[in-house]
């Protein structure tokens, strides 16, 4: 059913801006989860047409959390965002496979890894690009939307917006013009439509990566945790840690359900041991085996090792990106917690204890370098080694944790832009609305998961896949910020080239290193990626192209007005509730319902639905109605909190409906027929629409195989709603393409 959006997922995760074009502009302004309307002074352009319902930069401050909230939320991102990141230390050294080590190599190696942390995720993450947040949300996704709500995209291809001309002065929008540079950039953009088309499918390729990662860590991290184990007994073969990692993976999936709070709730102490323990045993191995050891946080260490090892050096660039995979999910999770609880965790707790984790190791090595291929396991004292084993092994299942979560945000945002096929998204909280759970994603993951480990069996194929597609989501990353910093923030030219520049060199360099890894397994997180990737086109593709069919071909009032005026149109009595997600205008669908019907109900109402991202929309704020001008039609627009039951069913949907009503009717007569018509009963009607192509090959494989299978096996558009099937009536349309 394609006239209503997934309510689940909602727009976006800003403020909305509804216009109703009631005879008067106005705007809903929400507030500490609630909705005012305030003058909008912005006239219509199309008169008792049209919705337009939008995000808007807040005019108020950003949500601040008291202090006590923030530190819980640190707390628990330890255990849901800092897996992966947090337990790396058990694989970096071991996947150099340096030989004939010396004292300068190791702390060259050291000073590699110290750097990498400190620049790429220190400074630029932690210090940069969470700042480049889209109302809380993060990711590739949030950097998408966020650029959208100040670039105005009209490509046919590009993900769809509902800007109009007449939204151009609007506060929501970006006014300022800001340095020449950021003006050329900006028309560039709104003029271009390949500029336009590259920029969409940069940010889908690093979306997908993304989800492509998220199926690959679980795999990689519980199966290596629990490779471990065979240590125990020569009886335990590689068949017997397949099927365990297989039933813990169903085990950590079949969990998510409980919500991001319960999840970080047994997560979060596992990750705190984790840490303390790890910066007690760097200390040690620091005083025991090599005191000077941090000295190595001199850069001309890194100087004197590349120049001195050459390819070597480059090489082992792919080992050292192992030390900051999982970087990308502080941003990609920033939605389940708050910018401030990121850094202040990272800062204070993470970062402190990677450096003397990596710095104990390097210490441990100095001394025996023989042990270099067991490294993190070899420099443990003797009588904290199985302790210390639980605890990594457990730390590893912990670290599966934040891509999954990352996962099920990005594809909420995606959902919220309609370019990914329809899933449930439930909210898991009523405090924090990012913290939510997908069941079709988490199975869909837990099946790739599964079929990675039984596919690879834990093979070296595997150990080689993990990470390699991140540095590209890194890259992505620091171009799309680059553009917020210019476009958004109108920040000077030189401070731009200074942040852009020296990452993207970085990140080049381990760029070219990492692909190596591709032809052993490195193609794994490809694969995953070009698998969502065809499935994000397909049904971005589509979509632009009902949306543009819609848009083309949208009835005017005059249309409507001479439909309902034929002498052939006979008007039942009765109440009719009209379900479209055109929120401009109205859609060709309800000229084709009435053309081969004949006939409308006395009063019909087109009703458009939406889900805010707030709690709860108050009950006598929740339905926007307006009279379009033509007898016995409205339009309304339903507006549902996520945690809003979205029932339509008994009386009270339609009780409130006849009275907002009645608020529109200009006359005793026009009241007593909106009575008569609501004592004769409603009916719901849904649309439902097909796509066929009609020239290009391409077109048609796409829309008549891709998009259509999506779609039907997708959600509904109005699965959240509760309508009464028994007063449900559905209409089909094919729009020919």
């Amino acid at each position: 059913m394609e006239d209503v959006k997934s309510n689940n997922s909602g727009l976006n995760n800003n403020d909305i801006e509804s216009r109703s074009n009631l005879g008067d502009s106005s705007r809903v302004d929400l507030r500490n989860n609630s909705r005012r309307v305030v003058p909008d002074p912005v006239p219509a352009m199309e008169t008792y047409m049209t919705f337009i319902q939008t995000y808007q930069s807040p005019l108020t401050k950003p949500k601040e959390y008291p202090a006590v909230q923030t530190l819980l939320l640190a707390y628990q991102s330890l255990g849901v965002v800092y897996g992966d990141l947090g337990t790396s230390p058990v694989n970096v050294f071991s996947s150099t496979r340096l030989t004939n080590l010396t004292e300068d190599d190791l702390l060259g190696t050291f000073s590699l890894i110290f750097w990498t942390l400190t620049l790429l995720v220190l400074v630029k993450y932690v210090f940069i690009v969470l700042h480049a947040n889209d109302h809380g949300e993060g990711g590739t996704f949030a950097l998408y939307s966020y650029l959208c709500r100040h670039i105005n995209f009209r490509s046919k291809l590009t993900i769809h917006n509902v800007r109009m001309e007449s939204d151009e002065s609007m506060a929501y929008y970006s006014q300022e013009s800001g340095s020449p540079l950021c003006s050329k950039t900006k028309k560039f953009l709104e003029r271009s439509s390949a500029a336009q088309n590259f920029l969409t499918f940069v940010v889908l390729l690093g979306t997908c990566m993304v989800i492509g990662d998220g199926a690959l860590t679980p795999a990689t991290c519980v199966l290596s945790a629990l490779q471990g184990i065979q240590s125990l007994s020569s009886k335990i073969t590689q068949d017997h840690v397949v099927f365990m990692s297989v039933i813990m993976l169903i085990g950590l999936f079949m969990f998510q359900r409980c919500g991001t709070s319960k999840v970080s709730f047994c997560f979060t102490p596992v990750m705190l041991l984790w840490f303390a323990t790890n910066v007690s045993v760097g200390i040690y191995n620091m005083f025991e085996y090599y005191p000077s050891v941090l000295k190595a946080v001199s850069p001309h260490y890194i100087v004197k090792f590349v120049s001195r090892n050459g390819k070597t050096a480059w090489n082992l660039l792919g080992a050292v990106f192992l030390s900051i995979t999982g970087a990308e999910a502080m941003f990609a999770d920033l939605g389940h917690f708050n910018k401030r609880a990121i850094q202040l965790a990272f800062s204070f707790v993470v970062y402190p204890s990677l450096v003397l984790s990596y710095a104990g190791e390097t210490a441990y090595l100095v001394r025996y370098p023989e042990n270099i291929n067991n490294a993190y396991y070899s420099s443990l004292p003797k009588p904290v080694y199985w302790p210390m084993f639980v605890v990594s092994t457990l730390a590893a299942i912990v670290a599966s944790q934040s891509m999954i979560s990352a996962t099920f945000s990005i594809v909420k945002q995606s959902l919220a832009l309609g370019c990914f096929p329809r899933v449930n998204i439930i909210h898991t909280s009523s405090k924090h609305e990012g913290q939510i759970y997908s069941p079709e994603v988490n199975y869909i993951l837990m099946i790739l998961c599964v079929t990675l480990v039984l596919g690879f069996k834990g093979g070296v194929e595997l150990a080689n896949a993990y990470g390699v597609v991140v540095i590209w989501v890194m890259i992505i990353t620091t171009f799309l910020t680059a553009f917020v910093m210019l476009i958004i923030w109108k920040t000077n030219i030189i401070l731009i080239l200074a942040f852009f520049l020296p990452f993207i060199i970085i990140e080049g360099c381990f760029m070219t290193s990492l692909l190596n890894k591709i032809p052993q397994g490195g193609w794994v997180p490809f694969a995953i990626s070009a698998f969502f990737l065809t499935i994000m086109l397909s049904w971005t593709y589509g979509r632009s192209k009902k949306y543009e069919y819609e848009a083309d071909r949208k009835m005017s009032l005059p249309d409507l007005d001479q439909m309902l005026s034929s002498f052939s149109t006979y008007r039942a009595p009765g109440i009719c509730f009209f379900f479209t997600d055109l929120a401009n205008g109205i859609p060709p669908i309800i000229r084709h319902y009435i053309q081969h019907t004949n006939s409308v109900r006395e009063i019909l109402v087109i009703v458009t639905v939406r889900t805010l991202p707030i709690k709860s929309v108050l009950l006598e704020e929740r339905y926007n109605v307006g009279k379009l001008g033509v007898e016995g039609v409205y339009r309304c627009l339903i507006q549902f909190g996520y945690k809003d039951s979205q029932s339509m069913e008994g009386d009270d949907f339609v009780t409130s409906m006849i009275t907002k009503l009645q608020d529109q009717a200009e006359s005793t007569s026009e009241k007593q027929k909106i009575d008569a018509a609501a004592d004769r009963g409603p009916v719901f009607v849904l649309g439902r629409t097909i796509l066929k192509a009609n020239k290009g090959w391409f077109a048609r494989f796409t829309i008549e195989y891709l998009y259509r299978f999506l779609q039907k096996n997708s959600r509904a558009a109005i699965s959240a709603l509760q309508i009464p099937p028994d007063k449900t009536l559905q209409v089909g349309m094919l729009y020919e393409i």
